[in-house]
């Protein structure tokens, strides 16, 4: 509960300092930058999963082409 306090003092006293349209200028920039955090995130699981992926592809491609290599001999 003091953790909301705190918050909404922090707000009231940004509005007073620096005006409403900076704050809020202020908390969109903060929006954004949590939002481009999460994404950035999603970006390295994205990564990652492609890689695994890639790394058995190239597995199986192999294989095959071994195969169809050891076939035409």
């Amino acid at each position: 509960m003091t953790l909301f306090y705190v918050l909404i003092m922090t707000f009231v006293l940004l509005v007073a300092y620096a005006g409403y349209d900076a704050t809020m200028g202020l908390i969109h920039l903060i929006d954004l930058q949590i939002r481009y955090a999460w994404i950035r995130v999603q970006m390295k699981w994205m990564e990652r999963n492609l890689k695994r992926k890639l790394l058995e592809d190239i597995a199986n491609y192999q294989q095959i082409l071994k195969e169809h290599q050891e076939h035409d001999l």
